[in-house]
């Protein structure tokens, strides 16, 4: 390799320093080398350092004093010990003379036979300073390369903790030996102008470990108390809040936005303001710590500062060069953070919003679900499922899916979802909802596709109707462990426009459990849809072996044991999950009756609601629901042409719906005092548990429960 350059490279080529971890993971640490046998001699300087040799451009000579070049290449090079893979310097040897030498760091080369060339000396290769104490970077060589080797350490974080703690894990004790870094509280983000003042909040504090701290001194000056102050304790030193005053010293430095000595006029006057009354304790005297705004790419978002022990040599100019790359680094990385966070955030907001947050408690029906996005870097996406309650204790189970998995698919998606719960309300049958879906994709665009399954389940009668639009077809577990695919016709997805849906009722026994997913479950690159629906099938009917025949699983732990199904390949796009436990309603349970619009359909209505209570042993609640049958069916009759319908169902609750085929729905109203009527409602909502009218397509449906207990 050419002597006149030196590539940067991630692993060093020197041999390391006896009793030093090359594999220390808190970055390299530049120390004195311990001397070796060469066959060359090296130049000495006056001071009793050993120096670096001089090197000059061809056809010139040293330009400074005192220096010797050596008259052949050394047969080994000197050696600078590294302790990590990241800052170490690989040894180069040197070159023969026909190659162009390097050119001579600027103020390396020492002033001989001066006090100030022996400092000058000892301050660049550390000789003179405690052992074990990290020394100065010797060169800008090492600069560099510690520069780089910490961007890219700060780089790697993409949260907020990590960036700041890539900051401090590169810096200390590479380049101090503490660091204090300050934030906004609360950051701003992207474009947001914050209101009020500027409040600095103390996020992190460093040190070197205590097993480096081989002195045991703190920050404190020399003329201190004798108390050593432990780098521990930096948190409890210094405020953890701060309020920048406008025009105040903080602020104006702040401002500057460049890293300045805390001994310049500037910091003097900020860093009280910064780290508070007991901050001033940790503060060495010299150039020992820098104060460095960290400043985003709109505003500044926070402070470090960078301290060194008194018994450490100070910072040179060249390291506030430093210090300001690793601000500005630190910084763009916080921003970026902060944005990624608040996309996040508003990815699960999104997904919080267009999915159901939690699922209802029909009667007769159990409900479990589940939803993964296909990465977590895009957390919403097309899919989608709902249950929605329906009148006569039915349920409506939707599941659904929009090509993709992006913003767009999620907001398309929302859409959808609204119409069928839209339509839904309407109490359609399901082939109908898949029609009105099918015009709503048509407005939303022309490349607007999508698939759905739309069943409604009725407990009563133990049948479910089921319509799809190319969707992969549910799957049914029975009672004894036996699983199914349905045959329901696929139909064509949602959006193609002028097709007709077909809608199939087949029996729901109780005890079956109903699986309705997407194609994410069972289709990804490994394997086709219908070898996953197979794989479905039969790790449903294993699942069931589990609990025996006379047992279904339980059905949170069933849609744990589905979603396992899955490979590490096996996730390309959403996955929605929609499980209904069938439990039913017992004929025994249920009382029916078609009462004549007449005058004496309230009382016809008392009579066969007391009896059936009294056959369910529920007779203390004979007043209650005497009374509000009676209203109920008297607002029915007085406006109804065919016979209104009565239902009793006893469940956990009494619940009483009186049907009509009048689709104007009750409102309530305060009677006055001259008013004849009017009180009717008014009496349902102080006696009920709950009271609701849903319209239907044939009239609506007035119901109320009340408990049992």
């Amino acid at each position: 390799m050419d002597s006149k350059g030196v590539t940067e490279q991630p692993t060093s080529f020197e041999r390391p320093e006896t009793g030093v971890d090359p594999a220390e993971p808190r970055g390299a640490l530049v120390r004195t080398s311990t001397p070796s046998t060469t066959h060359s001699t090296p130049s000495h300087t006056p001071g009793g350092g050993s120096a670096l040799p001089v090197q000059a451009r061809t056809g010139e000579t040293p330009s400074t004093p005192g220096t010797t070049t050596p008259s052949g290449p050394s047969k080994e090079p000197p050696v600078i010990a590294g302790n990590g893979p990241e800052h170490s310097q690989p040894s180069v040897a040197a070159e023969p003379d026909t190659h162009r030498p390097r050119p001579v760091p600027e103020a390396i080369p020492p002033q001989p036979g001066t006090e100030q060339s022996q400092a000058s000396a000892e301050r660049r290769t550390g000789q003179g300073l405690p052992p074990g104490r990290p020394t100065p970077m010797r060169r800008d060589g090492d600069r560099l390369r510690f520069v780089g080797a910490a961007t890219r350490r700060i780089a790697r974080g993409i949260d907020l903790d990590e960036i700041v703690m890539g900051l401090c894990r590169a810096t200390v004790p590479t380049f101090s030996d503490a660091i204090l870094v300050y934030l906004r509280d609360p950051l701003p983000v992207g474009d947001e102008r914050p209101t009020g003042p500027v409040v600095l909040r103390l996020r992190r504090t460093d040190r070197i470990p205590e097993e480096r701290d081989t002195e045991g001194g703190g920050f404190l000056p020399a003329q201190t108390p004798p108390e050593p102050t432990e780098l521990a304790e930096l948190s409890a030193l210094t405020a953890e809040l701060c309020e920048v005053r406008p025009g105040g010293a903080l602020a104006e430095v702040l401002r500057g936005v460049r890293p300045v000595f805390a001994d310049a006029p500037a910091a003097r006057a900020a860093l009280p303001e910064l780290l508070g009354d007991d901050g001033q304790l940790i503060i060495p005297d010299g150039q020992r710590a820098i104060l460095a705004p960290l400043r985003g790419r709109r505003r500044v978002i926070g402070a470090a500062v960078f301290l060194r022990r008194p018994d450490r040599i100070a910072f040179e100019p060249d390291d506030l060069l430093v210090a300001a790359q690793l601000a500005t680094h630190s910084a763009l990385g916080i921003d970026k953070a902060v944005l990624y966070g608040r996309e996040a955030y508003i990815a699960d907001e999104l997904q919080r919003t267009m999915l159901p947050e939690t699922l209802p408690r029909p009667t007769g029906v159990r409900l479990a679900s589940r939803y993964l996005p296909a990465a977590e870097t895009a957390r919403v996406g097309g899919d989608w499922y709902d249950a929605i309650p329906l009148p006569g204790s039915r349920v409506a189970l939707v599941v659904g899916d929009v090509m993709g998995h992006s913003m767009t698919s999620a907001a398309i998606m929302g859409q959808l979802r609204t119409t069928a719960q839209t339509l839904a309300g309407l109490d359609l049958p399901p082939q109908e909802v898949l029609h009105h879906l099918d015009e709503q994709a048509q407005r939303l665009g022309t490349d607007r596709m999508a698939t759905c399954l739309y069943a409604v389940y009725d407990p009563v009668s133990h049948r479910i109707t089921i319509a799809n639009a190319g969707h992969p077809p549910p799957v049914l577990l029975h009672l004894g462990g036996r699983a199914e695919v349905l045959r329901v016709p696929a139909g064509a997805p949602i959006g193609v426009g002028g097709v007709d849906f077909e809608a199939v009722e087949l029996d729901a026994p109780a005890g079956a459990t109903l699986l309705l997913y997407t194609d994410g479950l069972v289709e990804s690159r490994l394997r086709d849809v219908w070898t996953g629906i197979e794989q479905l099938r039969e790790k449903l009917a294993a699942t069931a072996q589990l609990t025996g025949p006379d047992h279904p699983p339980p059905l949170e732990a069933l849609c744990d044991e589905v979603l396992d199904m899955l490979g590490p390949g096996d996730r390309d796009d959403d996955i929605a999950l929609l499980a209904a436990r069938f439990d039913g309603i017992a004929p025994s349970d249920v009382a029916y009756w078609f009462l004549e619009p007449e005058d004496s359909a309230p009382g016809r209505a008392r009579r066969l609601a007391r009896r059936a209570l009294a056959r369910w042993g529920l007779e203390e609640l004979s007043d209650s629901v005497e009374l509000l049958v009676s209203e109920v069916v008297t607002n029915a009759v007085r406006y109804a042409s065919r016979p209104v319908t009565l239902r009793l169902l006893r469940t956990d609750v009494l619940r009483c719906e009186v049907g009509d085929d009048v689709p104007q729905l009750p409102r309530l109203r305060q009677a006055r005092a001259t008013d004849e009527g009017g009180r009717g409602l008014y009496l349902v909502n102080r006696l009920a548990r709950r009271w609701g009218a849903t319209r239907l397509s044939t009239g609506k449906v007035v119901w109320f429960e009340l408990n049992r207990s």
